[in-house]
């Protein structure tokens, strides 16, 4: 789980970092209209939603974290171990854009970068976060057991 994190949150750092570095608020087209770059700050959740609310979605990511690792604990799946670790990267990732960027502590704009048609624009970050919900929802209809259950004899 931990490796998993860092590498999210090690790739979301240095890819937030080179697109403060190369990008613009102008579409750079990778694959056409298909696939853009765009230098966007976001003071909200996805689809900009809650953007006067960023104290309350930074204390919520800090809350999520703190649950993540209480559980990690417990894990025994390698499925749920990544999963959480997806999770955990992820919001490392935007919460450090939200307590160390403008305007203020705790409210700080998110980086993002990737742009797709008819969606928000996100970063690596997101990525991992939406890739965890996808996986815990695969591992959660596949019954895979978060943890061994011990035997209590």
């Amino acid at each position: 789980m931990a490796v998993t994190a860092l590498i999210v949150f090690a790739l979301d750092y240095v890819t937030k970092t080179l697109a403060l570095e190369y990008l613009s608020s102008q579409p750079k087209q990778i694959l056409g209209t298909f696939l853009q770059l765009k230098l966007v700050f976001n003071s909200g959740a996805a689809f900009s939603i809650a953007s006067s609310g960023t104290i309350f979605l930074s204390s919520f990511a800090m809350i999520v974290a703190a649950s993540i690792f209480y559980y990690a604990r417990k894990v025994t799946s390698t499925g749920w171990a990544v999963a959480l670790g997806l999770a955990l990267g992820g919001i490392f990732g935007n919460l450090t854009d939200r307590i160390f960027r403008d305007p203020e502590a705790l409210q700080g704009e998110v980086v993002d970068w990737i742009q797709l048609p008819n969606w928000p624009v996100f970063n690596v970050a997101d990525m991992a976060v939406v890739s965890a919900a996808i996986l815990v929802a695969l591992l959660s209809w596949r019954n895979i057991p978060f943890s061994k259950n011990k035997d209590p004899k």
